[in-house]
């Protein structure tokens, strides 16, 4: 008998335990999703009062993470994409298959990011198209830069402008490898005059991040100017973009 009543509380003790540990496990699952969640009120706060000076990359980074993960800290996920990628720029320029090599990122993620990317590119793009290209230069370059500048592959691409250099179109004529893209001069001065475009930018990037022109560069400019003038259609640049900057031949007194 006694026996038995010593093991009828044995078990009772252990379902109290048992209750304690659970209503404790509660407790400090409420406490750190309070946290949490007061960490990203102060934040959203910050953002709101002080701007993008207010909060540097990575808690920018952290706070377009949030939609992603509504019940996860974001700021490891947002620290190991700078760790790979070195800056905010590159992190949302990254490819996507890239970006999910970093440990927590899904598409959820990644659709988040290029969604931030494509958002700056048609901010950007609307600036150079409300007025003159040539009225706004930096406005153009800084278009350039995010559209193509951190790609990890070369891509070909053309503004069509009309004669008071207002943008027709904005095309990526081709794509290539690490460091070289094919250019067919006839299909450049051909797209102008279907466009009826009176003045062309051309655009490529370095992956290497070296915006420097090679010779290539420069001798497949110089063709495209020899075919498209005699044709009424003016290159007025070359520009070369990469993560270090940019190049303009006519700047540099190549063409």
């Amino acid at each position: 008998m006694s026996h038995s009543k010593g093991s009828g509380d044995d078990k009772v003790s252990a379902e109290e335990q048992g209750a304690l540990f659970g209503a404790a496990a509660t407790v400090k699952a409420k406490v750190v999703a309070d946290d949490k969640a007061g960490h990203r009120q102060r934040l959203r706060e910050r953002f709101s009062n002080g701007g993008a000076d207010a909060v540097p990359d990575y808690e920018l980074l952290e706070m377009i993470l949030f939609r992603a993960f509504p019940r996860i800290d974001t700021k490891p996920i947002a620290k190991r994409l700078l760790a790979r990628f070195g800056s905010f720029a590159e992190v949302i320029s990254a490819p996507p298959e890239r970006l999910k090599e970093i440990e927590g990122v899904g598409s959820r993620a990644v659709e988040e990011l290029k969604l931030i990317k494509t958002a700056a590119e048609r901010l950007t793009k609307g600036q150079i198209q409300a007025r003159p290209a040539m009225s706004s230069w930096s406005g153009v370059l800084d278009y350039l830069r995010l559209a193509q500048g951190f790609d990890a592959r070369e891509a070909f691409r053309i503004l069509f402008l009309d004669k008071k250099n207002h943008l027709i179109a904005d095309e990526v004529q081709g794509r290539g490898t690490v460091d070289h893209t094919p250019v067919y001069v006839r299909e450049v001065v051909k797209r102008a005059l279907e466009l009826s475009a009176t003045a062309i930018i051309l655009v490529h990037n370095h992956p290497s991040g070296d915006p420097t022109p090679s010779r290539a560069d420069i001798d497949v400019t110089k063709q495209i100017i020899d075919a498209a003038k005699p044709l009424g259609v003016t290159v007025l640049d070359h520009i070369i973009v990469g993560r270090n900057g940019h190049a303009s031949l006519k700047a540099l007194r190549l063409i």
